[in-house]
């Protein structure tokens, strides 16, 4: 099966040439054509992509580079969306860095003409203390490990794509894609991507008052596709055995929890954690 991969990148000079690199060493499949939908950079993001062409190009595969207007995430995806040659679509984040297996085990899962939802598993990485701490808890959640979350990475083959339009103007695409299906048509692969937690204090309790801040305006916009999230607060059970095992990380995980309620560093906008 042949798929269209869509990198919506906003100055991400950084991390461009490592999504790239490990999308140019999968294992397959053998038709993929890569969009990098480079929304409104001031930075070397578009230079360094295109510098790529001939790679992909020897390898078979098309790369297209967008240098787009400040369009926001959602405009950069349509436009992905808009010169996407394959009905399977894979949705990557640019700072995001897939494993050998990846794309090819998400061609085979969707290979289906019934509507489906894929992704890999995520391996959470940080660097400071606070944010390894807080990552060590949340790889544990069951969202994470039950579950199909789809951060930094989710596919849809052809007859999943058709359930929703253009994307609307909303802070958490992810989610949006993901409550189009449910549980059953979700897939987890075992092929892994790296996906890095924003780093500092700060950065974890404005990016999580984000991420409540999303589920809200969909649960206004979308209430019934909300009822397949599917997501259950961990018990207090479940939470005091995490803090008997790993103290620190609960407590990190908590005060972050306890800084969003309290309205601690409120801002207003995009939340860029690095």
């Amino acid at each position: 099966m042949s798929l269209s991969v869509i990198i919506p990148a906003c100055n991400e000079g950084r991390y461009i040439h490592a999504c790239l690199s490990a999308i140019l060493a999968s294992e397959g499949p053998e038709g993929v054509q890569v969009i990098v939908a480079a929304n409104g950079c001031t930075d070397d993001t578009v230079a360094l992509s295109m510098t790529r062409s001939a790679v992909f190009e020897d390898r078979g595969w098309r790369l297209d580079v967008l240098d787009l207007p400040a369009l926001g995430k959602m405009g950069a995806l349509d436009a992905g969306d808009a010169v996407a040659q394959f009905p399977t679509r894979v949705y990557v984040d640019a700072d995001v860095v897939v494993s050998p297996p990846l794309l090819a085990q998400l061609a085979q899962a969707l290979a289906t003409e019934a509507p489906r939802y894929a992704s890999g598993t995520p391996v959470v990485t940080a660097i400071g203390w606070s944010s390894k701490a807080f990552a060590r808890l949340w790889v544990k959640l069951p969202f994470v490990t039950e579950g199909v979350p789809g951060f930094g990475v989710y596919a849809v083959n052809g007859a999943g794509r058709a359930r929703w339009g253009t994307f609307p103007q909303i802070i958490s695409d992810d989610t949006y894609v993901r409550v189009q299906f449910a549980p059953e048509e979700r897939v987890k692969v075992p092929a892994t991507y790296d996906w890095p937690l924003v780093e500092g204090f700060d950065r974890l309790v404005r990016v999580r008052r984000r991420q409540d801040q999303g589920v809200v305006e969909l649960h206004e916009i979308i209430p019934a596709q909300m009822a397949n999230e599917g997501k259950d607060a961990p018990s207090r059970g479940w939470l005091l055995r995490q803090a008997v095992a790993d103290p620190v990380a609960f407590g990190v995980y908590a005060a972050v929890k306890l800084a969003v309620k309290a309205g601690w560093g409120r801002q207003t906008g995009w939340v860029r954690g690095r």
